[in-house]
């Protein structure tokens, strides 16, 4: 694939399992001392440019190194937040945008580029999305075509809200990961004191 690659940090997530905003997580020993959105933008922009950070509305973040944009439809789950990022980023020029979690402490700018730099397979069609795979598909760790915003829209508005709605209806390529580590997600306090 070719074609200037935007990055999405998804960082506005209610974080009811760790009981705290993930976003704003630091943890002793790990980061330089950054908060995990810091880190996260850092690994992102190695790979993409412009990178837009999906915040909740009132959500305070530290000083970034990306743009940030605020969720217009808080708790509705992801899905309106991909959306919004890759409106963002066709704006910016960007035909593709890797999309992420904002939980993702492990993920590398080699992934990224792996599945950014992926071709389909002789006679397949052009994937509008390209999704690592390692025992399941990580919906938020992708390559997706930026056009696929009004996509989400038209879902969002008929009441979907589950990024593997969007999944379901168009061409995905899959490319298997053997190493999962980068796709890890801190979801809970005793994942975070894993960490320390």
């Amino acid at each position: 694939m070719t074609g200037r690659l935007a990055g999405v940090v998804l960082a506005g997530g209610a974080s009811r399992r760790m009981g705290r905003d993930k976003a704003t997580l630091t943890v002793p020993g790990r980061f330089e001392g950054r908060t995990l959105v810091e880190h996260l933008v850092s690994v992102v922009s190695q790979r993409c440019d412009p990178v837009f950070v999906v915040a909740a509305q009132e959500q305070a973040l530290p000083a970034l190194s990306a743009l940030v944009l605020r969720d217009e439809a808080p708790g509705m789950g992801p899905l309106p937040a991909v959306g919004l990022g890759l409106r963002a980023a066709a704006r910016a020029g960007a035909e593709r945008a890797f999309v992420c979690a904002v939980d993702m402490p492990f993920l590398t700018p080699e992934l990224i580029g792996r599945l950014a730099d992926s071709t389909p397979e002789a006679g397949a069609a052009v994937a509008d999305i390209v999704l690592p795979r390692a025992e399941r598909d990580h919906y938020l760790a992708g390559v997706y075509r930026t056009a696929l915003a009004d996509t989400v829209d038209a879902i969002v508005a008929a009441g979907e809200r589950r990024v593997g709605a969007l999944v379901g209806m168009v061409v995905v390529q899959r490319i298997v990961v053997a190493d999962a580590s980068p796709l890890a997600n801190l979801n809970s306090p005793d994942d975070l004191a894993g960490l320390a």
